[in-house]
């Protein structure tokens, strides 16, 4: 699944940078030991905590039985143990936590954080890029960070994008790391403190044209097999036109290119969100990712559809198709942020889709959030929910510029098995909690948290 919902203003244009590294293989004590039962329990508590993006930050918030607790910890690169330097980075906002990506990278039992700063000078070379490995322990991230081996190149922006995933199916987590160019390195698992990792592997994305830029990964189950696939998002040139890619990679004992799928043949999203599910439980993962400049910005998300060996066809989504509440209109932002997971306990992953931009009432980019459902077709209209500040028992009112919907995630956040949501607008400040049933979110008793949606998946 795509892992996260980052910082980068989502209309921002990409800045070009890359990366290079590799390393070497890790003890067979480690390859022994018992992972983390969750990719984000960081405590070995046996719950799920919540480590959300910030500006040149990142916090971990500690889940409860009952969902998020009050314990939680900011880090910067001030922050103790943590390598590189905090602050501007040759005139780009620092990077450190833009991008997370969890998982038991050393099979100790407690789960690590993988924190991207592609704007990080490295070895003199501005823009280098750098990943930061946290390492989770009995009392949490912060006791010791490790930096993923690289070699430091100027203007290369290592840990653009960061996903993890079980990519060879070997049952150890692994990490693919992307730059702002043309490569995507896979280091296998496992990973040990000291620095070193299993084998690196770099894949270059195929040309386009001209080339095809990432601008997002995505990881999950496409084929039917054990092995975590990888969907590299990304802009592309075809007829002097720019575009938005999708390029699949297959899991498997050696990572397979496939086929590159263009998703909007004349406007690339440069902040592409996306997740994989198997919304018509058909045993393949489909990949919905959004199309935000689609319709004058109306947005769309596409469903690229999974087959035996990888993608198949697609189809599309927007406030215009039917049983979907209000209607499609210039700059709503439908796509802004998506999510999936099981919202009414029916078996079929659900999509909240973020419409960040949408007039409720009189106010302008009040924003709201759609609920699509799963079925035997896929994702459609049928029976979808939506959800602003205008909803009957929904705390607050509709206010111009809030973007409701900028940021969203499906989570049992309380315990229950069925998937709430957690939405908020702007880039800070406090989420609403919509509790789940068996006839999907409901409104019945709205909270407020103090925990963005912006955690990995």
């Amino acid at each position: 699944m795509f892992t996260r919902k980052n910082l980068r203003p989502a209309l921002a244009t990409a800045t070009a940078i890359a990366l290079a590294g590799g390393m070497v293989t890790v003890t067979a004590a480690l390859a022994s030991a018992a992972p983390a039962k969750y990719a984000d329990d960081f405590n070995g508590d046996g719950y799920r905590d919540y480590a959300t993006t910030g500006d040149g930050s990142f916090t971990v918030t500690y889940g409860t039985a009952t969902g998020p607790g009050t314990k939680s910890k900011t880090f910067t690169q001030n922050s103790a143990g943590v390598p590189g330097t905090a602050g501007d980075a040759g005139g780009y906002a620092d990077g450190f936590g833009e991008d997370l990506a969890a998982a038991d990278l050393n099979r100790d039992g407690y789960a690590d954080l993988a924190v991207a700063d592609r704007t990080e000078k490295v070895s003199g070379k501005a823009s280098a890029g750098a990943v930061t490995i946290m390492w989770g322990a009995k009392s949490g991230v912060g006791t010791k960070a490790t930096r993923l081996p690289v070699k430091a190149k100027s203007h290369l922006g290592f840990g653009n994008e960061l996903e993890t995933g079980d990519f060879n199916g070997d049952g150890k987590a692994d990490l693919a790391v992307a730059d702002g160019i043309d490569t995507v390195h896979i280091y296998r698992g496992g990973f040990a403190k000291t620095g070193t990792t299993g084998k690196v592997t770099k894949h270059t994305l195929p040309n386009v044209t001209d080339v095809l830029e990432p601008t997002g990964l995505v990881a999950g189950r496409v084929t039917k097999d054990k092995a975590t696939d990888l969907y590299v998002l990304g802009q592309g040139y075809r007829n002097d036109k720019m575009t938005q890619d999708a390029w699949f990679l297959r899991g498997g004992t050696t990572m397979k290119p496939g086929k590159v799928t263009t998703l909007n043949s004349s406007s690339p999203d440069y902040n592409p969100q996306g997740v994989i599910a198997d919304f018509n439980k058909d045993g393949y993962g489909e990949l919905a990712v959004s199309d935000v400049p689609y319709n004058k910005s109306a947005g769309s998300v596409v469903v690229l559809r999974g087959g035996k060996s990888g993608p198949t066809t697609k189809y599309r989504l927007t406030q215009a198709t039917s049983d979907v509440a209000t209607a499609a209109s210039k700059g709503d932002g439908f796509g802004m942020d998506l999510s999936a997971g099981d919202t009414n306990r029916d078996g079929y992953p659900d999509l909240a889709v973020g419409a960040s931009g949408e007039k409720v009432g009189s106010a302008t980019d009040a924003g709201g959030v759609h609920i699509l459902r799963g079925g035997k077709k896929g994702l459609t209209g049928t029976g979808s929910q939506w959800f602003t500040r205008a909803t009957a028992g929904v705390p607050g009112s509709p206010t111009a510029g809030e973007q409701f919907g900028l940021s969203i995630r499906l989570r049992d956040l309380d315990g229950d098995g069925d998937k709430d949501l957690l939405a908020s607008g702007g880039w800070a400040g406090p989420s609403l909690f919509f509790r789940a049933g068996t006839s999907g979110i409901t409104t019945d008793s709205v909270t407020e948290l103090n925990l963005r949606p912006s955690f990995p998946q």
